[in-house]
């Protein structure tokens, strides 16, 4: 749910603690030191040299697109590239093409700095986290995938549709019932639902008439969908679910159309679904790709009045 634009900032703990992260973090990483990683620069200064290095030789970086990509103000950067030239890290070269804008490019002695600097930030980094055993490692690694999915206004990077590693099912469970507590009050039964679904799908797996896809978005799994024989040369369509994060970019319909192919590849001639009134989007999918709603029923087995739908389609 959006901030209310009217409330204070000050007395919303979310913000609270987004901010208690940030001073953490900066502490952490050493932000505000002086002397970068025992280096003579500071962060600001290793950061801009870390752009520069790793521009492609074909298309070195400009101060402009370095003001664009970093939100520098343009005076301190200006002041950042002028300690770099005078250290003798960078100079500017012409453009091919002419044009006022030069190029930025390490030299000999910038690349060398540039090296030892990448080699004591990975360094640091391999002592913050030595003392984590591995599955702390994974969590946090996780943690902060999900944050730069979450925040980072760019494209989001292009999720590949993949069977489930152990675990992830139960992952992804979870979530779709935080999800739907969240967004739509469902409480106790619809929960006890989930888990039912998924641990039997995973007690009586039979790979010759049931599968299960996550979609998988820069290494976090971001949706899921459940393949499983309802009997009868029917397939059931189960558990349908996209994280808030990786919505409108068509990836609810890669899930489906998945299921249905392999359905048909399975021999399956009939696919069904139950699903409630309140999924809207998801009801908007499952007709624009031939469902029709057979049968629906008031009821409130979540904890709040909904109407649930039977959606069948021939494939």
């Amino acid at each position: 749910m959006p901030l209310d634009p009217e409330a204070d900032p000050l007395s919303d703990p979310d913000v609270a603690e987004i901010r208690a992260f940030n001073r953490f973090h900066t502490g952490l990483v050493g932000a505000l030191d002086n002397h970068f990683l025992g280096s003579d620069y500071t962060l600001p200064q290793m950061r801009v040299l870390y752009e520069i290095a790793h521009a492609p030789e074909d298309a070195p970086v400009t101060a402009v697109q370095l003001t664009e990509a970093l939100g520098m103000d343009k005076g301190y950067l200006s002041r950042i590239l002028k300690r770099l030239e005078k250290d003798g890290l960078v100079v500017r070269r012409a453009l091919p093409g002419g044009g006022r804008q030069r190029a930025l490019v390490l030299t000999e002695a910038g690349r060398a700095e540039y090296a030892g600097y990448d080699r004591a930030s990975a360094q640091s980094v391999a002592t913050c986290i030595a003392h984590l055993p591995p599955v702390a490692r994974a969590e946090l690694v996780s943690a902060m995938r999900r944050i730069r999915l979450m925040l980072d206004p760019g494209p989001r990077p292009e999720a590949v549709l993949r069977a489930p590693r152990p675990g992830e099912l139960s992952l992804v469970a979870h979530r779709q019932i935080a999800l739907y507590g969240l967004d739509y009050g469902w409480r106790g039964a619809f929960e006890g639902l989930v888990l039912e679904i998924t641990g039997q799908f995973l007690r009586g797996f039979d790979p010759a008439k049931e599968a299960a896809w996550v979609a998988d978005m820069g290494g976090e799994v971001v949706g899921s969908v459940f393949l499983c024989d309802g009997g009868d040369g029917v397939a059931k369509l189960r558990l349908l679910y996209l994280d808030a994060l990786a919505r409108g970019q068509g990836l609810g319909r890669r899930l489906v159309t998945e299921c249905m192919d392999h359905a048909r590849r399975l021999g399956y001639r009939h696919m069904i679904l139950w699903t409630n009134d309140p999924l809207t989007e998801a009801r908007r999918l499952y007709a624009s790709l031939g469902f029709t709603c057979t049968a629906s029923q008031p009821h409130a087995d979540f904890g709040v009045e909904m109407t649930g739908e039977t959606w069948e389609c021939a494939l």
